[in-house]
């Protein structure tokens, strides 16, 4: 209920969206795989699209009225020129901040346990309490992985609540 009920049309997106995150985040876990979002240029064109879609939401459901998130309500006057500016890069700087933390969690957690893996093999028969470190980092970084997931889908649902209630 983090978008509220106006949000309940935009459900199968968000629900397909943390699908997607999780599934890429799970494949890297996989020996050998790939790890799609640990990539900026995929996790950044995710976060661009989740920027224009809930602009134009905003701009569609709310018309010119989407543009009181610069200045919100009980703000003084003689505030807005500080204010607004403030705003207005904090919003740009949203895909920014959405497409980077996941690809910075996603890249330095796998490339942790890919390095750990080979150091393990190196080791061979004196690799074993390194391993059971390993399982237990591969357990941690499952958690992580779902988690990312999860975090990105959350705050997609905030974005779209700012866009569906300008005014809070």
């Amino acid at each position: 209920d983090t978008a509220g009920s106006k949000a309940k049309p935009y459900f199968p997106f968000i629900f397909s969206l943390f699908m997607f995150v999780l599934f890429c985040n799970m494949v890297g876990m996989l020996p050998y795989s790939f790890t799609v979002t640990s990539h900026i240029i995929v996790t950044l064109i995710m976060a661009l699209f989740i920027f224009i879609a809930v602009t134009i939401i905003g701009f569609v459901k709310n018309g010119f009225g989407y543009l009181r998130i610069f200045y919100p309500s009980g703000i003084p006057i003689f505030l807005a020129p500080l204010i607004v500016p403030i705003e207005i890069i904090s919003y740009l700087s949203k895909p920014i901040s959405l497409s980077v933390r996941l690809c910075a969690n996603m890249l330095a957690g796998h490339s942790i346990l890919k390095i750990f893996a080979g150091f393990i093999v190196m080791l061979g028969f004196l690799g074993f309490a390194p391993l059971v470190f390993l399982v237990v980092l591969y357990g941690l970084e499952t958690l992580i992985a779902a988690l990312q997931a999860y975090i990105f889908t959350i705050l997609t649902c905030i974005y779209l609540n700012d866009a569906l209630h300008p005014d809070h």
